[in-house]
């Protein structure tokens, strides 16, 4: 028997919700909770017209502890809420049109195994408005995506390698004093206890 996917269905209006709901109670793939249960949903199917704020505060209210893994049906979506949702941690995406049965439930199931679902095109144009952030935004600030500086990110590795302070100081040419205020200036910046903490996160984040 085919595990199913515990999935939360928010509808921004009355009518779309029941029909989303109708079209996937039996479907053996799935399972759907309600709002009492969200927090116990694998995937979170989130219908709306457009990328609004309701939508995006939505979206981000479901980035909390165990959360469930976000699917986005919308009508239409242009460039800036593509990156608004993809920041509100959306792992699949739907056009309206587009969303049969079949293809929610795709999305949904591969969503939940740790997979993500979008069209080609929009995968496209987000890469695109990704790299001209990159380009426009990080890069002339010093920064990467990962939030680091290219200094930062190297003493942080050399960190997470075990090196001390007098070994990171002495294979990138700094002083003692300028390691000390590059781990500390991250420590705080990101609100970590203490050097460990700090090492664990960014390990952790993927951040280097």
């Amino acid at each position: 028997m085919v595990d199913r996917v515990a999935t939360y269905i928010y509808a921004n209006d009355p009518i779309s919700h029941a029909g989303v709901t109708a079209q996937l109670r039996m479907r053996p793939e799935i399972r759907i909770v309600d709002g009492a249960d969200v927090d116990a949903a694998e995937v979170a199917l989130v219908v709306t017209s457009m990328v609004d704020d309701e939508a995006l505060r939505v979206l981000r209210g479901l980035q909390r502890g165990t959360s469930p893994r976000s699917v986005l049906i919308v009508d239409a979506i242009d460039d800036a809420a593509l990156v608004g949702a993809a920041e509100a941690g959306v792992c699949g995406l739907l056009r309206r049109p587009d969303a049969t049965p079949e293809a929610m439930v795709r999305a949904i199931v591969s969503v939940a195994s740790g997979a993500g679902e979008m069209p080609a095109d929009l995968v496209a144009r987000l890469l695109t408005q990704l790299g001209r952030l990159q380009r426009h935004v990080l890069i002339p600030r010093g920064f990467t995506f990962s939030g680091l500086t290219e200094r930062e990110t190297d003493v942080f590795r050399m960190v997470a390698d075990g090196m001390d302070t007098a070994e990171i100081a002495r294979a990138l040419s700094y002083s003692e004093r300028t390691v000390k205020n590059i781990v500390h200036g991250v420590t705080t910046r990101l609100q970590l206890r203490n050097r460990s903490h700090a090492v664990a996160y960014v390990v952790r984040e993927g951040l280097i």
